[in-house]
């Protein structure tokens, strides 16, 4: 099938990953939902390109890269730190007169109209990085002994999280997608700091919570892909009865 037939999912990392997180997706979720990662520079297969710490000039060139793309249905998914940047880009893609996704989806981040990123905005030393990660509760003891591992990851996770620093909130027209936010039950981000997100979106918003911490959507993977397949699929058949009209317009 091709994608002309189905919906493109970009999903965005989360701080100091890679985007091929998102590629054992693919084995889960049907063939019409294509799962697309977005890697960032300075890692993966664009390890020797250098680190973005500014989320703006970042948003910029993923928009460079994936504008060509945009001339069929699709959806941006980000975790933590990639779901800033997804909004980010969301909006950097509209303001060139591009065609807008189907969806938005958040996964846990707090909205960004009274987040406050200022603990972000200083480079951390190796041992913060560290306690950081232990309590996020995404990176087993045994990779966080390994220094070899640790040379390479804690660089792109300094650098992700100046580039949180770097997100500065302007007021802005509320996108005209629906927004999806999803949680764990026991994060640290706050349910209503999960429910700012509705204030940016003019068309449509909801939350679904599971069970589990920053990292819920290892442990609640199968939950989460059920739940995300059913939006993707409800806003893929919107548009195939009669809302893919402005984006073909858009696109033309």
């Amino acid at each position: 099938m091709t994608t002309s037939s189905g919906l493109r999912l970009f999903c965005l990392p989360y701080s100091g990953a890679s985007a091929m997180f998102y590629s054992r997706w693919r084995r889960h979720l049907p063939q019409w939902l294509h799962v697309q990662p977005l890697e960032l520079p300075g890692r993966g297969m664009r390890m020797n390109e250098p680190l973005q710490r500014d989320m703006l000039q970042l948003a910029n060139q993923l928009a460079d890269e994936i504008g060509a793309q945009l001339d069929s249905p699709y959806a941006l998914f980000g975790h933590s730190l990639g779901g800033l940047l997804a909004y980010e880009l969301a909006h950097v893609l509209r303001r060139r007169g591009l065609p807008a996704p189907l969806a938005l989806f958040t996964s846990a981040t707090a909205g960004p109209a009274h987040r406050d990123v200022s603990e972000y905005v200083v480079e951390k030393p190796d041992a913060e990085l560290l306690s950081r990660l232990r309590t996020l509760r995404g990176t087993c003891e045994e990779a966080l002994a390994n220094a070899d591992l640790m040379t390479l990851m804690l660089p792109i996770l300094r650098a992700d999280f100046l580039l949180c620093g770097s997100f500065k909130y302007g007021k802005r027209e509320p996108l005209p997608l629906p927004i999806h936010v999803f949680g764990g039950k026991q994060d640290a981000v706050r349910v209503d700091e999960l429910i700012d997100w509705q204030e940016e979106t003019s068309s449509g918003f909801s939350l679904d919570m599971f069970e589990g911490h920053h990292f819920y959507l290892i442990d609640q993977q199968p939950a989460l892909l059920r739940c995300l397949r059913r939006y993707c699929d409800e806003h893929l058949a919107r548009w195939r009865s009669g809302v893919a009209r402005p984006l073909d317009q858009a696109a033309g």
